[in-house]
């Protein structure tokens, strides 16, 4: 199989889609576009669920919405509505849903299937309303950085820190140190 990280960087999408970089939209918005610290991130493994977000500057204006709304995800204001799912297909038997494709971004759930250091390949584990625009479809493989991950899901949260080490336990107290109590300005 070929390296992940060589696939990642071959890997193109449709009408100008990229994989969101999580830690960048986290540095430009630490206060509402939180994402899971590199100590869960270097926990994530084969079987657990991800999530990621998909999005196009191409499709940036929409005359019948508004012009801000609120991030599903970080409950920010943005300037196009995200799509989100709340879970993984597998896990949660989701309704069908009639979306019509409007360029919006989209957040969804991959479940991962292969780690070669800081690149995953996963599976594709909601069905997408953007599917025609960007060309990913439930049950596709994806390549992705651990930067792009959003969100490690819920149901994997004792097995991430029974899976930690001393040192690795000690990093996340301090980093819940952080978010609990956040220094004063």
């Amino acid at each position: 199989m070929c390296d992940l990280a060589a696939q990642l960087q071959n890997q193109l999408f449709s009408n100008d889609y990229q994989l969101v970089d999580g830690e960048r939209k986290h540095r430009e918005n630490p206060e509402h576009f939180r994402i899971p610290p590199q100590v869960i991130k270097r926990q994530v493994n084969v079987g657990h669920f991800v999530e990621l977000r998909i999005d196009s500057a191409r499709f940036t204006v929409h005359e019948d919405v508004e012009e801000q709304c609120e991030c599903p995800s970080c409950k920010g204001v943005i300037s196009k509505p995200i799509l989100r799912h709340e879970h993984p297909a597998t896990l949660v038997p989701l309704p069908e849903q009639k979306i019509p494709s409007r360029g919006w971004g989209e957040d969804f759930w991959v479940q991962v299937i292969q780690r070669d250091g800081d690149a995953f390949l996963g599976t594709v584990d909601n069905p997408l309303a953007e599917s025609r625009l960007h060309g990913l479809s439930l049950g596709h493989q994806i390549v992705f950085h651990a930067d792009h991950i959003l969100a490690v899901h819920n149901v994997h949260r004792q097995e991430l820190i029974l899976a930690m080490n001393e040192a690795d336990l000690k990093e996340m107290t301090l980093w819940l140190a952080t978010v609990l109590r956040p220094e004063s300005s």
